[in-house]
């Protein structure tokens, strides 16, 4: 089982420009276009939130454009910058999204896997939240089956990463806290994939692995100096690629978007390495 993460895109209306620069648009239609020339091609993808930027109906009107080339099914996860009932209009067959008035959270079976998507958003904070109902149907549904392989899908990273003006707005730590109670009890967690930070970034959390997914667009600046200043820079578009097998578990890869050459080999017809 291959599955692909992307995060953060940030689409906003038809000819609009992220912080007038940055065009999510024209790259999100890069990264579409790498994912179907992947061999192999994942099985799913998973989009772990701010899928739009500002959480209108014609923004995720000009998303489901972008998304309509993708050629490998996709689940969508709500982030900070979404919003839930504009999300459900506008994908209406997407029908694990809920309906309106919920949280959008849900479990899906795909192959070996069980992914199991949590709603952290908490408006009009960007920062997120786990509510006593949210952690109590992630406690109900986790322990409903404790054999298969699973990856909880969240938007905010429930741990600290260092980036200041990030931390500021990361998941509440008492819900953090809690969740952290709840993963400990489940040894067949096999990951917590988040979104929100914009960089790569893996730490050991309740007993297994979280980690955040990069942009296919821009991405935050690593600086991890007190009091850094909020900024974003344009390092090379990535996602994530998550390998599923029995005898190793989920082993993760960063991807990047663009083609940067290659593959060059590393020995010549005869067998010799170059040198």
């Amino acid at each position: 089982m291959l599955f692909a993460q992307i995060s953060d895109l940030h689409i906003k209306r038809p000819g609009k420009l992220a912080y007038r620069r940055v065009d999510t648009a024209a790259y999100l239609e890069r990264c579409v276009a790498r994912l179907n020339t992947l061999e192999p091609r994942p099985d799913f993808v998973v989009l772990t939130g701010d899928l739009v930027d500002f959480g209108a109906r014609e923004e995720y009107a000009h998303l489901r454009r972008l998304l309509a080339p993708l050629q490998i099914p996709y689940y969508l996860v709500i982030g900070n910058h979404d919003g839930r009932d504009a999300l459900r209009e506008v994908f209406p067959e997407h029908t694990y999204l809920g309906n309106p008035g919920e949280f959008v959270q849900y479990t899906a079976m795909l192959g070996p896997l069980r992914v199991v998507a949590l709603d952290t958003q908490d408006p009009p904070n960007g920062g997120g939240k786990l509510c006593d109902a949210r952690l109590d149907w992630l406690d109900a549904t986790l322990a409903s089956d404790t054999r298969t392989p699973t990856v909880i899908a969240m938007h905010h990273p429930p741990f600290l990463c260092g980036i200041e003006h990030m931390d500021v707005q990361a998941l509440d730590p008492a819900a953090a806290a809690k969740l952290a109670a709840i993963v400990k009890r489940f040894d067949n967690v096999e990951r917590v994939i988040c979104g929100h930070v914009h960089r790569p970034i893996h730490t050991r959390f309740a007993g297994t692995v979280a980690s955040v997914c990069p942009s296919p667009a821009h991405q935050v600046a690593l600086d991890l100096r007190d009091g850094g200043p909020s900024a974003w820079v344009l390092d090379p578009p990535a996602f994530q690629l998550h390998r599923y097998t029995p005898q190793t578990g989920l082993v993760s890869h960063l991807a990047f978007v663009d083609d940067a050459g290659g593959a060059h080999p590393f020995y010549d017809a005869s067998g010799a390495l170059i040198d």
